[in-house]
């Protein structure tokens, strides 16, 4: 154990806390099992370790690597007793899904050690493993997402720019620093290289690329027991994706153009989407949320389509599947049968500086808005694309 003190020790010492994520306050850290899942890159150990400096007793507190060398010979479960018997009370498991049968561990842990405290950070794959320990009824699970606009801009300038309603941002009452900055310009540059935390650090796009790498040949596989004919057609699928995004569900074409059985392709859909690569829009429907028939793909977010895309990606693709992916992290959003999103009762059309009312013209005028990519203010109904960037 005293190697993954000292490992701890290094890491807790060398961590940044002069910004936290947004997902920090909204987490309840006096759960007994917490679970942090989301997609590789976005923060989630940074995350640990600044809650552990900033808020624990660091001598009653532990952070292990589930990969760790130690684990080829000791158990999970073994080091959170040896670890309790020694006065912890906090044992925090980073990268949980490279743990065989962690599951059943974190229970027996949950269980047998009540005085003990598990957070765990994991793939958002994660939702979708099957068989080992049923943790539903004991964990609380929250799903951390990339950096936002505003998340961005703070890093960026040392700022303290807070995140606003989506009534606040309807009323056009967004408060930036004029005087400074351009929204605009940081925008284009978020849109390229700034929704994972890692920004400000060299090669971003190398990085970018390894981890999309990493999350398709290893972290999708490990779920659902892909072989490597498989994993060749799951690259295939995300490379088209980002060719061709928005895509239009036509699974009897693709599934021809890339040899996979169509009843095959909307499991490859589900797990890229699970694994933070993709997000599926779903159509307006009365039905059970989970049946909705999916309307469009969109990659997750923009800076994915620059680091893999072989052209210049598309303008339009990239304001609609970033104002998704902004909008979803607190509000439940589908297509429209007019115009592009609905969400919370409200249409939105997505467009450049000069798109019109005439897609929502249809609609309630209190219902219904344009949202444009290359404006700074809010004129009536017309709101910057930019100012959904601080809805986190």
């Amino acid at each position: 154990m005293e190697t993954l003190i000292d490992s701890y020790k290094i890491l807790l010492h060398r961590v940044d806390t002069s910004f936290i994520r947004y997902l920090h306050d909204q987490i309840n850290w006096k759960s007994r099992l917490i679970s942090i899942l989301g997609a590789r890159g976005v923060g989630k150990t940074t995350l640990l370790l600044q809650h552990i400096k900033l808020y624990d007793d660091p001598a009653q507190s532990l952070y292990v690597l589930a990969d760790d060398f130690y684990f080829a010979e000791h158990r999970l479960f073994d080091l959170a007793k040896d670890f309790y018997q020694q006065g912890g009370k906090k044992l925090y498991i980073d990268e949980i899904h490279k743990y065989k049968n962690w599951s059943i561990e974190v229970k027996n842990i949950y269980d047998k050690l009540p005085d003990l405290q598990v957070v765990y950070t994991g793939s958002s794959v994660l939702e979708l493993e099957q068989g080992g320990a049923d943790l539903s009824r004991r964990k609380i699970e929250y799903l951390m997402t990339g950096l936002s606009l505003r998340e961005y801009i703070n890093i960026s300038h040392n700022l303290n720019l807070r995140p606003y309603s989506l009534t606040e941002i309807l009323n056009g009452e967004v408060d930036f620093p004029m005087d400074s900055l351009r929204p605009l310009q940081q925008l284009s540059n978020y849109l390229q290289e700034g929704y994972y935390p890692f920004f400000k650090e060299d090669d971003y796009s190398m990085r970018l690329n390894g981890i999309l790498k990493q999350t398709v040949e290893f972290d999708i596989p490990q779920f659902a027991d892909f072989n490597t004919a498989s994993i060749q057609k799951l690259k295939k699928l995300l490379f088209m994706l980002a060719q061709t995004v928005p895509f239009k569900p036509n699974y009897s074409k693709l599934g021809r153009d890339l040899d996979i059985s169509r009843n095959a392709l909307p499991t490859y859909m589900h797990l890229l989407e699970k694994a933070g690569l993709v997000s599926l829009l779903p159509e307006k429907s009365g039905g059970i949320k989970l049946l909705e028939k999916v309307d469009k793909v969109y990659l997750q977010n923009p800076n994915i389509a620059y680091a893999i895309s072989t052209s210049t990606p598309d303008k339009g693709s990239i304001r609609e599947s970033i104002f998704y992916a902004w909008m979803r992290v607190k509000h439940y959003v589908t297509a429209s049968p007019v115009a592009d999103f609905e969400a919370d009762g409200y249409t939105f059309e997505i467009g450049g500086k000069n798109k019109t009312r005439r897609q929502v013209s249809t609609i309630d005028p209190a219902k219904a808005y344009v949202v444009r990519d290359d404006i700074e203010h809010a004129a009536l109904h017309n709101i910057p694309l930019w100012m959904f960037g601080f809805l986190y």
